[in-house]
């Protein structure tokens, strides 16, 4: 993705957090048909696919290092996803977003360094929680099993901006996620083959519809932006993902949104403005997190 390289990380990041909400409308009316392993696995399968014509990728020439770091980035694809959509069958979707969001925020406040940092993971957190309307969801309503799941992804998603950076660090352009693609797949196959006789023509393209936007577009866009950009700054700028969202859900569904959410919205793009605005101050190095 030469081109993507010459945009500012920021707007990789954001084209990121957009194509994932085309790809999650496509999504929630596959997995009722095909459950969450089904849905993880054809969504994987083509992501691979696609990424292999691409991105033609080889492990010659690399080191063990790289190698354990490619089929461990892989590994946390494949959780991540996993857990993910099977958190959403126990859970309320504002609940499952406000939960896994511990994972790049708490990533974000470890990192953090100083003063203005802080504020702005409180920001972000704060902000999801009210864009996403958690907190209407009577306690006694909410599955434990949903919420370990939803902490579980959390974890996953920490791990893969550690492990994003590291995979695109040590292969050109696109291989390392071309190849991780291909281990997140054959991680879910014992998960979702089971579903297989029930994937006819629509659920294939519907499976194809939500692997482009939802893996390969993602995926690529924030392997490229995490060349440059401090893991930090993307735990909290993904913050935007919830507002993004529900701000779909109101041009296109015609959704209306509370004022709480409208502040929640107000309270991301603060800490997401905090934070491009400390690291546009910080040397290359820093900004890097070299």
């Amino acid at each position: 993705m030469p081109r993507a390289s010459t945009v500012p990380a920021p707007l990789l990041v954001l084209g990121g957090i957009v194509s994932v909400q085309f790809g999650a409308t496509l999504a929630a009316l596959l997995i009722p048909r095909i459950g969450a392993g089904g849905s993880v696995l054809l969504r994987l399968l083509f992501a691979a696919a696609v990424m292999l014509v691409v991105a033609r990728p080889t492990l010659r020439g690399h080191s063990r290092a790289a190698v354990r770091t490619v089929l461990t980035f892989g590994l946390i694809l494949g959780a991540m996803n996993f857990f993910f959509y099977s958190s959403l069958a126990h859970l309320p979707i504002g609940v499952a977003v406000t939960v896994e969001f511990i994972g790049p925020l708490t990533l974000a406040a470890v990192l953090s360094r100083r003063p203005r940092d802080a504020i702005a993971v409180l920001c972000a957190g704060a902000g999801v929680v009210l864009v996403s309307r958690a907190f209407e969801v009577p306690f006694a309503e909410l599955e434990w099993r949903g919420l370990g799941l939803g902490l579980l992804t959390g974890a996953c998603w920490a791990a893969y901006i550690v492990f994003s950076r590291r995979t695109g660090a040590a292969f050109p352009q696109l291989q390392g996620l071309a190849i991780a693609l291909c281990v997140a797949s054959l991680v879910v196959l014992p998960l979702g083959a089971g579903s297989a006789p029930e994937w006819d023509r629509t659920v294939l393209l519907e499976g194809l519809g939500i692997a482009v936007l939802s893996s390969v577009l993602p995926y690529s866009l924030e392997l490229v932006a995490l060349r440059t950009l401090a893991a930090k700054v993307f735990g909290i700028l993904l913050s935007l993902e919830p507002a993004v969202a529900a701000l779909a859900g109101f041009l296109v569904l015609r959704q209306s949104l509370s004022t709480l959410q409208l502040v929640g919205m107000a309270l991301v793009v603060l800490a997401s403005a905090i934070v491009l605005g400390v690291s546009a101050r910080q040397d290359p190095a820093e900004a890097t997190g070299s």
